[in-house]
């Protein structure tokens, strides 16, 4: 054997152990990096065309070469098949179809070899480190972890973890925070990706997740399970609010969270940069979870709006900046915790609003009922707000009303359906007027009032709704903080950004039912394969 090699078994061997310490990796991995190594050095000293082999013994470091050829008939390719006579004299009593070990005499790693096989091994170790890498973090995501500040670039910042490293992107750190090279620092696993370049571990402290990690590790309760987060939302390096909650009656959640004398808080507060943390008292009941999560601004009233899952609230004049909160804050953090759009109004804004609607109510009901002030005021005044409502509740919940008989309700009735007759005659008059086609009214869910909204907006054919997105056809609009200055509801405006039919209460999946039936009755998957795997024409022939 070569001295290149053969003198140095023991030293191939303690490089495998050391590297293998070192990157945490297998050393059979080591090892097998090594033998690939030599095979690629040795298919350049005895052809690529060769078929070759090498070992290295884990214990001894003894390394075999050999070459690896099937013994054939008729010999088309001589690097890897031989002849049954030559394969005789390399193994006694080789047949045809069998495969020879051909030992090859060991090699003279030149500059060039060695440099080239080091590059093989080099790689290989970082593959296998980058994998494992990978399989040590990949079920970590969700836990907090804590590193070293190892370097600051274009703004994200990057944290030896020990083991590997990982990236707080710029959007997932504290606002104003500085950090340094060395810094020691926690955040949350938030994702760990498998990429061409290795794994990427990205962490995050501004996420609300790292809030109520911290606080399980702050608060014994909530690590066992007595206390759970229900809810948390924050505006990162301001302010936060969580909703808590606890399954012993005998324990107060919000003072378990805040410790004796704030100590608890204060140092999740202090791991935040000073961010403000509002914790509360969760509850299942949505009015008041929202009046407990708009603290310490007092709510009067609450109105769920469960259609829009909108929530109105209605609070003194003198807790109105209280309650929505500097740059609209407050208000905001409390929509994300409950999930809900929140308006809220001054108890001046609210009478005027129920004022309103009781007038314009009551306008509509005295021109489409053809009945007198008095009477249409009084159908407001019992919670009467469509013409629908009017037409299809129980009759006998009509007659109940004070100075209503059977008869009264019936008539009513008869003359809701008759207005609601006229609007639809109206809607189709002028769905027609637009040239919306009479094709669109057969799908599912659509109305004439629908039909109109579409043509005004240029949807007039089945191929122009088949060709829109769910969220352009019934995407609900969405609701900003007001700013300073505008008028409107004291905390939200509503922006034109929702679907054509988006005041209509349609749901996704009901978009997604009418789009694909518009398609459908277009003819968009007339040429589709039918199950044979053959494609229909339009006349259904084949």
């Amino acid at each position: 054997m070569a001295t290149a090699i053969s003198a140095n078994k023991a030293e191939l061997l303690a490089i495998a152990d050391s590297v293998a310490r070192e990157k945490l990796i297998d050393r059979e991995i080591v090892i097998e990096a090594m033998e690939d190594a030599i095979q690629r050095a040795a298919k350049t000293r005895y052809g690529a065309e060769n078929d070759i082999r090498a070992k290295i013994d884990p214990r001894s470091g003894d390394l075999r070469l050999w070459r690896v050829v099937e013994v054939v008939e008729q010999v088309e390719n001589y690097f890897t098949q031989i002849s049954p006579a030559d394969a005789e004299k390399l193994q006694k009593g080789a047949q045809i179809g069998d495969f020879i070990v051909d030992p090859l005499p060991p090699i003279e790693f030149g500059r060039i070899q060695a440099q080239a096989s080091k590059q093989i091994i080099f790689q290989k170790v970082r593959d296998a480190e980058r994998e494992r890498q990978y399989a040590e973090f990949k079920d970590r995501a969700g836990e907090i972890i804590t590193g070293v500040v190892k370097r600051v670039e274009f703004g994200h910042v990057v944290v030896d973890l020990g083991r590997a490293e990982g990236v707080i992107r710029r959007d997932q750190q504290i606002p104003r925070e500085v950090v340094r090279v060395g810094d020691r620092i926690r955040s949350l696993i938030l994702k760990v990706a498998r990429e061409v370049r290795g794994p990427q571990i990205f962490l995050s402290r501004a996420h609300p997740d790292f809030m109520k990690k911290l606080f399980a590790q702050e608060v014994p309760e909530i690590y066992d399970g007595v206390i759970e987060i229900k809810a948390a939302a924050r505006d990162p390096g301001s302010r936060a609010k969580i909703g808590v909650i606890s399954r012993d009656s005998s324990i107060d959640p919000v003072g378990a969270c805040v410790g004796m004398k704030g100590s608890r808080v204060q140092a999740v507060v202090q791991e935040m940069q000073g961010e403000k943390i509002d914790i509360i008292p969760w509850s299942p009941d949505v009015a008041t979870f929202v009046v407990n999560a708009l603290q310490p601004a007092h709510v009067a009233r609450v109105v769920i709006d469960e259609d829009d899952e909108r929530i109105e609230v209605v609070v003194p004049d003198d807790q109105l900046s209280l309650a929505i909160g500097r740059r609209g804050q407050n208000v905001r953090l409390a929509s994300q915790l409950t999930g809900k759009a929140i308006d809220i109004l001054t108890e001046a804004d609210a009478s005027e609003k129920r004022q309103k609607e009781f007038v314009e109510r009551s306008a509509m009901f005295e021109a489409e009922l053809d009945v007198d002030e008095t009477l249409a005021q009084l159908l407001v005044a019992e919670g009467f707000g469509t013409l629908e409502e009017v037409a299809y509740v129980d009759s006998a919940e009509l007659s109940t009303i004070e100075g209503f008989d059977e008869d009264l309700a019936a008539e009513l009735q008869s003359r809701a359906q008759e207005a609601l007759d006229r609007k639809e005659a109206a809607n189709r008059e002028e769905r027609s007027a637009l040239g919306v086609e009479d094709a669109l009214l057969e799908l599912p869910y659509m109305t004439e009032a629908m039909l109109v909204t579409l043509g005004k907006a240029g949807i007039r054919t089945l191929d122009d709704i088949g060709d829109l997105a769910t969220d352009e056809l019934v995407a609900k609009r969405k609701a900003e903080p007001r700013r300073r200055g505008e008028a409107g509801p004291r905390t939200q405006r509503s922006e034109d950004k929702g679907g054509v039919l988006a005041d209509y209460g349609l749901s996704e999946d009901q978009g997604n039912e009418i789009i694909m039936a518009a398609r459908t009755a277009a003819g968009w998957f007339a040429d589709a394969p039918d199950e044979t795997g053959e494609v229909a024409s339009a006349d259904g022939e084949q």
